[in-house]
């Protein structure tokens, strides 16, 4: 596939745009969300045995812990109670290896993410005393080294992206209060680490026409991942000063899902108008480029249907609809044979959430699901 395309022709999406909505689509969606789902446990736990473990990797975003959020995500859509123990189980195991491994603050690559995870699904599971263990662990992970102390500097240790840094400490925050109740995790433990951010960003920023800004590795990005969109996004579900709700509005970056969420956020004066322009024309933007030739929530055909599934639940307007189950029906239907020949990428970690296949059952049930549908590890309300 070298020196082709990334895209294929949006001509291979249009044939499912028109596509009904009905019951019948939201079982085929649940069916192949299982029977994928079953591969992936296979894959993941069932075989791996041996003497160095099952779990090598524990993270969400490419190891074991993706596994165990993807049988959350089916306990909470299905009332499963057979997932939810081996969710348990695998969480389990991820912690005992994350707390050998090097410390990142964040949720899908870090220990805050595992024992977030472990407490939510605890929670799920009635179990009040291993809830309260992960809970007491995550809280501890917050106290690590400079977490809530501003570096001034662009390339501050730990960073303040979503990926590896404080931008996804807060996000296993949210997550938390989402699931367990509000104060869970509580603003004398997340604002400090807000402030930082701010701080951090803003010291970044000087000379530039940007208020806020970020490096990663010593490259400064607007994307989600390391860049200033996933860390607005993130920073727009806490409590901010007008001071800092007005960095925001003049250094906003193109990404459909944090547009989204921007808009949410403003929706009350002329500001969250502009957003939703914005979101809008960056979801068409999206729709005209056409597939990817990934398949996961990471650079592929997953993660790009979520930003129509954003759009659905800020705007009700059925086409966004449309458009998601456009791309689950491709994924269902044709993705799998393209893989086969050679014509689509199956992912560099073929088995884990974001850069593999485990994202495709979250899209899928989501589709059934369109109005409470969530980009894991991305929207946490």
């Amino acid at each position: 596939m070298a020196g082709e395309s990334r895209h294929f022709s949006t001509s291979l999406l249009n044939r499912y745009a028109s596509a009904t909505l009905d019951e019948a689509a939201q079982r085929a969606f649940t069916k192949h969300a299982c029977a994928l789902i079953d591969r992936i446990i296979s894959e993941t736990w069932i075989e791996p045995r041996g003497a160095a473990g099952r779990v090598r990797d524990p993270y969400v975003y490419t190891g074991s812990g993706g596994t165990a959020f993807l049988l959350l995500k089916l306990t909470l859509a299905a009332t499963h109670p057979n997932n939810l123990e081996t969710c348990m189980e695998i969480v389990e195991e991820c912690a005992k290896v994350a707390g050998m491994m090097r410390e990142h603050p964040s949720f899908l690559l870090g220990q805050p993410g595992v024992y977030a995870l472990g407490a939510v699904a605890a929670f799920h599971a009635g179990k009040r005393d291993a809830q309260n263990v992960y809970l007491r662990m995550f809280l501890q992970a917050g106290h690590m080294p400079n977490l809530a102390t501003p570096s001034l500097q662009c390339n501050s240790d730990p960073p303040n992206e979503l990926l590896y840094g404080r931008a996804g400490f807060l996000w296993s925050a949210l997550f938390l209060n989402t699931h367990l109740g509000q104060g869970i995790i509580p603003e004398s433990v997340t604002q400090p680490i807000v402030s930082t951010i701010l701080a951090d960003g803003r010291a970044c920023a000087r000379g530039s026409q940007w208020p806020l800004m970020y490096e990663w590795h010593g490259k400064r990005y607007l994307g989600a991942a390391h860049g200033v969109a996933g860390v607005m996004h993130i920073l727009l579900h806490f409590p901010l000063s007008d001071t800092d709700l007005s960095d925001w509005c003049h250094g906003a970056a193109g990404v459909a899902l944090t547009l989204c969420t921007a808009a949410r956020r403003f929706r009350n004066d002329e500001d969250g108008k502009v957003f939703l322009q914005a979101a809008t024309e960056a979801g068409e933007v999206v729709w005209q480029r056409g597939l990817l030739r990934k398949v996961g929530l990471c650079h592929g055909v997953a993660g790009n249907a979520y930003v129509f599934l954003a759009l659905y639940k800020l705007t009700g307007d059925a086409k966004h609809l449309q458009r998601a189950h456009a791309f689950g029906r491709f994924r269902s239907e044709e993705a799998d044979a393209l893989i086969e020949a050679g014509e689509m990428h199956g992912g560099d970690r073929q088995w884990s959430l974001f850069e593999g296949l485990a994202g495709t059952p979250c899209l899928y049930l989501d589709l059934t699901n369109p109005q409470n549908a969530k980009f894991p590890g991305y929207d946490s309300v």
